[in-house]
């Protein structure tokens, strides 16, 4: 029973379908260890892909051609030689399968470069540090989930309703988005830069493009350097508002909570020239506060695109309101 089961597989070609299987599994064994253990370096993987293609073509073509050849090799083989051999064809599967997935888990994605208009943003501490310590740290030593944070503790004083869109995480162009009393939102972007480091076009760019994601009409880009030139050409043409360092300072001492302990101060060279260009805009800000603007909220001095200043509110996206100094 055994023989003549058998030789009705052998003649309904099961026994050289399986032999041949077993060639292409064995070949593509051979050929995925060779590939990831010596050649991944030099060989890209979608070229290593085809030429897996062309050698199994290649054998069932061959063992096709040469098909009496391949029939009187496993002529011999019993029922319990076909299990067999099915077995080993799904073991080295397998084991092919296992061997390409455990490659590509193993592979670490390299950061990408970044281009020459963005520069790399304060690394985000491990530390959770509560809202009162950020409340009391500088903006120097604050990362930028930190700053996130701060943002957003302020905004929701100042009236508005705060979506925590991209704090701590991949954020695709937009931090925060506000929404004010009468449902209108913003998409903020906050960026906890050092002084030497200018916020650059793309910044600018992805702000513009995010903030269509979110439903926001208008757009707020905060930061504790500056912009760059093109980055505020940039800004102007598609009406994004932006917080330089000075101003957001300006807007976090008026608020009156964020009181920071720990800020360094900073060795100033030439103290007499230095000196002289930091006296006018504190004397503009100890002016401003002086003055009231129509909300109830005090003003600041601020300078517009021609460099003339004026005082703005301090509550602004909320509240518009200027007056000329």
């Amino acid at each position: 029973m055994n023989n003549e089961l058998s030789q009705f597989m052998n003649q309904n070609l099961l026994a050289p379908l399986i032999f041949i299987a077993m060639c292409i599994a064995l070949f593509s064994i051979i050929g995925a260890i060779l590939y990831y253990r010596f050649l991944s370096k030099w060989v890209h993987e979608k070229l290593a892909t085809i030429a897996w293609f062309i050698g199994a073509a290649y054998i069932l073509f061959t063992c096709v051609d040469h098909f009496d050849e391949t029939k009187n090799l496993v002529k011999n083989w019993n029922t319990t030689g076909m299990i067999i051999g099915m077995v080993l064809f799904f073991v080295m599967i397998s084991v092919c399968v296992a061997l390409l997935s455990s490659k590509k888990k193993g592979r670490v994605s390299k950061p990408k470069k970044s281009s020459g208009n963005s520069k790399p943003q304060r690394p985000r501490t491990l530390q959770n540090r509560s809202d009162q310590e950020i409340l009391s740290s500088s903006l120097e030593s604050l990362s930028g989930a930190e700053f996130e944070r701060l943002l957003a503790l302020y905004f929701r004083d100042q009236g508005y309703e705060v979506k925590e869109v991209g704090v701590g995480g991949k954020d695709g162009g937009v931090d925060l988005v506000i929404i004010d009393k009468r449902g209108e939102k913003t998409a903020v972007q906050a960026k906890c830069y050092s002084n030497h480091n200018s916020v650059g076009v793309q910044i600018v760019s992805e702000l513009v493009g995010a903030k269509r994601n979110h439903d926001c009409i208008l757009s707020l880009l905060v930061t504790t350097s500056d912009l760059t030139e093109p980055a505020k050409k940039e800004a102007e043409q598609f009406k994004v508002d932006y917080w330089h360092g000075a101003v957001v300072e300006q807007k976090l001492k008026a608020w009156g909570k964020w009181q920071p302990t720990n800020k360094k101060s900073k060795v100033q060279p030439e103290k007499n020239a230095i000196r002289s260009v930091v006296q006018e805009p504190q004397a503009q800000v100890a002016a401003a506060k002086e003055i009231i603007c129509s909300c109830g909220a005090p003003m600041v001095a601020r300078k517009g695109k021609e460099g003339k200043a004026f005082l703005g509110c301090s509550t602004f996206p909320r509240c518009r309101q200027t007056k000329s100094v």
